[in-house]
C-alpha cells in the first residue's frame, strides 16, 4: 500500500510535466468525431475510412509500445519522450495541409507513433520518480490524458466554425504538444545508466499474467476507441449538430478525467483494486446498455457514466500493472507490454462497429459488442488477486530471470 506522506515541493514542476504530457495524448483522436462530416466530405473517406483515423493510431500505439523498453534502454526515457512529443506536434501541424484521405491517414499514423512512444515510456518515469505515490501520480497522468480528450472534442468544432475550416480545428493541437516537448526537455531528469527494461520485457512475455493484462486493457480501451469514433456520429444520426455532439463527447471525457483522478485515490486505501475495477466495468455496462436501449432518454448521463467507467478503469489498470513489480524499469516494461497488446486489440472495435453499421444501418450491434467485452473483462479480472502478483510474474523456477530490485525513494 502506498504511503500517504505529501509529495515534496521540489517535484511540483515535474508534476506539471506529467499533467501537460498527459494532456497531449488524446486530442488528435477525439477531435475528429465532431468534424467527421466535414473531413469525410473533403477527403472522400467513408464510414470505414473514417474508422481508420482511430484504428491506425491505436495499432501504432500497440506496435510501438512493445519497443518502449528497448527505446528507453537505448536512448533514455527523457530523450524518447521529448522526441515523441515533437512528432505529435508535427503530425497535428501537418493537418493544416491535408487534402486527401491517404494524407489524413498519414498524419494519423504519425500522431499514433508519437503517442505510442510516450505511453510506453512515461509510466516507468512515474514509477521511478514517485515510487511512494504511484497511484496518485498515475491518476493525475490518466486524468490529464482523459481531459485532453475532452479538450480535443470541445475545441475542434469551436475553432473550426469561425475559421470555416476543419483543418484549423485539428491543427491547433500542435501548440500544446510543442509546449510539452519544451517543458519536458527542461524538467525531466537527465537519462542515467541504461536500465534492464528491454531484458525484462522479453522475460515478461513468457508470463500468462502479462497476456491477461493485455486482454483486459485492450477490451476496455476498445470501448473507449469505439465511443470516441462513433458517439458523436451516433447522435448526429439522431439530429444533433456537430457542436452539440462534440459537447457530449467532451462531457464524457471530463467524467473520464475526474474518475481517472479520484478512483486511484479511493482505491489506494486497499491493496486489492478489483472491487473498484468491477465498479468501473458496471458503469461502462450501464452506459452502453443505455445507448443501445434508450439513447435519447438522458444522453448527458449516459456519456458521463461511460466516461467515469472508462477513465477509472484505464487509470486503475495502469496502477495494477505497476503494482506487480517493485523495480521501475521492470514495472515500466510490464506497463508497456500491457499497453502494446492492449492497443492492438483496442484498434479493432471502431472498425468492427463501422462494418456492423454498414451491414445493419445502426450502431446498436456495436454497443452490444462492447457489453460482451465488458462481461469478459469482469471475469478475467477475478484472477488478478494482489496475493498472486509475485508468483504470476516470478514463478519459483524462473525467479533468477527477474531479480528483485528496490525502487529509489522520492
Amino acid at each position: 500500500m502506498e504511503r500517504k506522506n505529501s509529495l515534496p515541493a521540489a517535484n511540483a514542476l515535474l508534476l506539471a510535466v506529467v499533467a501537460l504530457v498527459g494532456l497531449n495524448l488524446r486530442p488528435f483522436i477525439t477531435g475528429v468525431g465532431p468534424l467527421a462530416a466535414s473531413v469525410s466530405a473533403e477527403t472522400g473517406l467513408g464510414l470505414q475510412g473514417m474508422a481508420l483515423l482511430t484504428l491506425v493510431p491505436m495499432l501504432l500505439m500497440g506496435v510501438f509500445a512493445f519497443a518502449g523498453p528497448s527505446l528507453q534502454a537505448r536512448f533514455g526515457a527523457r530523450r524518447s519522450v521529448v522526441a515523441a512529443l515533437a512528432v505529435l506536434s508535427l503530425g497535428s501541424f501537418l493537418r493544416l495541409f491535408v487534402a486527401t484521405g491517404w494524407q489524413m491517414l498519414g498524419t494519423a499514423a504519425l500522431l499514433g507513433l508519437g503517442a505510442a512512444i510516450v505511453q510506453a515510456v512515461f509510466p516507468g518515469i512515474v514509477k521511478l520518480r514517485f515510487p511512494r505515490h504511484v497511484g496518485l501520480v498515475t491518476g493525475l497522468y490518466s486524468a490529464m490524458l482523459m481531459g485532453g480528450g475532452a479538450l480535443g472534442a470541445l475545441m475542434a468544432p469551436l475553432i473550426a466554425a469561425p475559421a470555416r475550416n476543419w483543418h484549423a480545428g485539428l491543427a491547433w493541437m500542435a501548440i500544446p504538444a510543442l509546449l510539452a516537448a519544451v517543458l519536458a526537455a527542461r524538467c525531466l531528469p537527465r537519462d542515467g545508466t541504461p536500465q534492464a527494461g528491454g531484458r525484462a520485457a522479453a522475460v515478461l512475455l513468457k508470463r500468462p499474467r502479462t497476456w491477461l493484462l493485455m486482454a483486459c486493457f485492450g477490451l476496455v480501451n476498445g470501448g473507449y476507441s469505439t465511443v470516441v469514433a462513433w458517439l458523436a456520429p451516433f447522435y448526429r444520426e439522431h439530429g444533433w449538430t456537430s457542436a452539440s455532439s462534440g459537447g457530449l463527447l467532451a462531457i464524457m471525457a471530463v467524467a473520464q478525467a475526474l474518475a481517472a483522478l479520484l478512483l486511484p485515490v479511493l482505491a489506494g486505501k486497499r491493496e486489492d483494486r478489483r472491487p473498484w475495477l468491477w465498479l468501473t466495468l458496471a458503469m461502462q455496462a450501464a452506459g452502453f446498455a443505455a445507448l443501445a436501449a434508450r439513447p435519447e432518454a438522458a444522453p448527458v448521463l449516459w456519456a458521463a457514466l461511460l466516461g467515469a467507467g472508462l477513465g477509472g478503469c484505464f487509470s486503475l489498470s495502469m496502477i495494477v500493472a505497476l503494482d506487480h513489480l517493485p523495480d521501475p524499469a521492470e514495472a515500466g516494461a510490464l506497463s508497456a507490454l500491457m499497453q502494446g497488446g492492449g492497443f492492438l486489440i483496442a484498434a479493432m472495435p471502431p472498425w468492427i462497429a463501422a462494418l456492423l453499421h454498414d451491414l445493419t444501418g445502426s450502431f446498436l450491434a456495436g454497443w452490444l459488442l462492447q457489453l460482451a467485452c465488458i462481461a469478459t473483462v469482469t471475469w478475467l479480472y477475478w484472477h488478478v488477486d494482489p496475493r498472486s502478483y509475485e508468483s504470476a510474474i516470478r514463478p519459483p523456477t524462473l525467479r533468477k530471470e527477474l531479480p528483485i530490485e528496490t525502487a529509489p525513494s522520492a
